[in-house]
């Protein structure tokens, strides 16, 4: 039992032939009933060490769904940002394709202007080299995108089919823009993040099934005391001169107790000093020590990872903020470039020159909120709140059946963050 209690009941007939004479029964049937309740009053006293190990279980399955969750969490992010990569890499093709027309533009433009005296052969060339590397642009853009594509397809299915390897993942939710709500406060961050992360949940598990091994150790340290009693039936029966009898006599005078015998009592051992058991008790403490400089380096690394992230987003938004406005005047610069090579103040190789720094900014712009919204998705993480963040319930992760729809984690600005 779980208070440590045992008993035991033992059932025995014997069935004897014998070449003696003068016995009192040939054939002889013998038959035992006996009892025996032993309760320990100090060592192996209690629920705590004779349940340790389904405490132990239990500690372990929790665990075990700790992990899943980090599993689960993993996975999600790494969806989260190929999502993210795959929205820039289109992205960037739209600014190629974009400066691919700009470029051919100016191309038909300063041939116009070639022929109508007012620029050179070199200007014209000037405009050809630049469709020809805005075409190049193009060309690797698409190619980056079509390799996130399939990048992203390998994390969604479990099996790859020539139906989804055809098929083209139409993005219909864009990169966030930064928000002031975006940045949690420092200390509740850290405060949501010790409660959410799997990882302290994992290290208390281990603390708790090492505080059940010092508990049964310093337990077995304690002398044997218990008590006991027995209650036992004896039978005989068989074949003489007068009778005749066999297994159903013997075990009918057994079940009467005919012939009872009862006993009872405590008994008591103690080894001196016990030192296989200080030994037991002292490397389990030792083992817990070491559990909880390790968890305690657990909190550490969580404390630096949640700084990080919040550090990341107020850079990343600033980035955000400073690539937006280095956009707006590089487009601005190009359009006064344009106005002066068309009243003659300029040349095509000038424009080309904004144009290019305009392509710059652009793909620094979405490199900008590529690397923002990752911040977001590391936040989540470092704060162990990606599953709510997706609506995502756990239990349908194991299971495989989604019931719940999952939330786009990011929206708009002025949607539901």
């Amino acid at each position: 039992f779980t208070e440590g209690t045992s008993y035991s009941v033992s059932l025995s007939t014997l069935d004897q032939h014998t070449t003696q004479e003068n016995t009192l029964f040939n054939p002889d049937v013998t038959s035992r009933l006996s009892i025996g309740v032993n309760q320990p009053l100090l060592a192996g006293f209690g629920f705590k060490p004779n349940k340790r190990f389904i405490y132990v279980a239990r500690n372990n399955m929790a665990t075990a769904h700790e992990v899943l969750r980090q599993q689960v969490i993993t996975s999600i992010a790494q969806v989260e940002n190929a999502y993210y990569d795959l929205a820039a890499y289109q992205l960037n093709v739209q600014v190629t394709a974009k400066a691919l027309a700009a470029g051919q533009e100016l191309l038909e433009q300063t041939k116009r202007q070639q022929e109508a005296g007012t620029l050179s052969q070199i200007d014209v060339v000037t405009a050809q080299s630049q469709v020809a590397s805005n075409q190049r642009d193009l060309i690797a853009a698409q190619t980056n995108l079509q390799i996130q594509e399939t990048t992203l397809k390998q994390l969604l299915s479990k099996k790859g089919s020539s139906k989804l390897d055809s098929a083209q993942i139409v993005l219909k939710d864009a990169m966030p823009e930064p928000s002031e709500r975006d940045v949690p406060n420092g200390e509740f961050a850290l405060k949501t993040a010790l409660l959410n992360r799997p990882e302290i949940h994992e290290a208390d598990n281990n603390l708790k099934n090492q505080d059940i091994a010092i508990g049964y150790t310093v337990n077995n340290m304690k002398p044997s005391l218990s008590v006991f009693g027995l209650f036992a039936g004896s039978g005989l029966s068989g074949n003489n001169a007068t009778s005749t009898g066999g297994a159903i006599g013997s075990l009918t005078e057994t079940f009467s107790e005919k012939y009872p015998e009862g006993a009872f009592g405590t008994a008591f051992s103690a080894s001196i000093r016990n030192r296989s058991a200080q030994a037991d008790a002292i490397r389990a403490q030792l083992e817990r020590n070491q559990q909880e400089v390790s968890e305690q380096s657990t909190r550490n690394q969580i404390k630096l990872q949640v700084e990080q992230a919040r550090v990341a987003l107020i850079q990343g938004q600033q980035q955000v903020a400073a690539a937006h406005e280095a956009t707006r005047l590089a487009q601005v610069s190009l359009d006064a470039e344009k106005i002066r090579l068309f009243n003659g103040l300029s040349t095509s190789y000038n424009v080309v020159l904004r144009e290019r720094d305009l392509v710059t900014a652009q793909y620094a712009e979405v490199q900008a909120l590529d690397t923002y919204s990752k911040s977001l998705v590391a936040m989540d993480q470092a704060m162990g709140t990606t599953l709510d963040r997706n609506n995502i319930n756990l239990d349908e992760a194991v299971t495989g059946s989604v019931t719940a729809k999952p939330s786009i984690p990011y929206g708009p600005p002025g949607g539901n963050r």
